[in-house]
């Protein structure tokens, strides 16, 4: 077979949207669907030495506040998730949001949220932000803790569309 020849597959039916009756992936048109308001929040943890949480809540690292800058980070990857997960739709953000919250002795928690109009979710893009910025904190804080784990990024919630709702319980 030459690289120009098609390759013969039988169709079949899958639930999956980005793989069509043939199983070759591709990006979901939607032009057919309305503008909705989208919002999606995400959550994760970084668990690490009390000493390193301590030394991050007191802005103790020479290369800057690692939570700023990780903030940063996560908003950036927000608006940039469409380059960097090869199906995402480019999307007009209206907000992103990243929080974090110390649950001492030894877990960052993560939160973002991420709202649109648009025509399809943002949940990749709140579950992008909350990793970049679990990994920008491991990148800040590696010098004094290689020992950091990144744990339950997840999907928190969203809304719009017409799959509806979602929460976890």
């Amino acid at each position: 077979m030459s690289p120009t020849d098609p390759i013969l597959k039988e169709p079949v039916a899958t639930p999956l949207t980005h793989f069509d009756t043939n199983g070759a992936s591709h990006m979901v048109d939607v032009s057919h669907k309305e503008v909705t308001h989208r919002k999606a929040t995400a959550s994760g943890k970084v668990r690490m030495a009390p000493e390193t949480l301590r030394k991050i809540l007191d802005k103790e690292f020479a290369k800057g506040d690692v939570l700023e800058v990780a903030r940063l980070a996560g908003i950036q990857a927000a608006k940039r998730t469409w380059e960097l997960v090869p199906l995402c739709h480019l999307l007009p953000l209206d907000g992103v949001k990243v929080e974090f919250l110390a649950s001492p002795p030894d877990t960052l928690d993560i939160a973002a949220e991420v709202s649109c109009s648009g025509k399809t979710g943002v949940e990749m893009e709140a579950l992008v932000a909350v990793s970049v910025a679990a990994l920008t904190i491991y990148d800040m804080a590696k010098a004094v803790d290689r020992g950091m784990v990144i744990d339950q990024v997840r999907l928190e919630e969203k809304s719009g569309g017409r799959s509806g709702e979602f929460k976890r319980r």
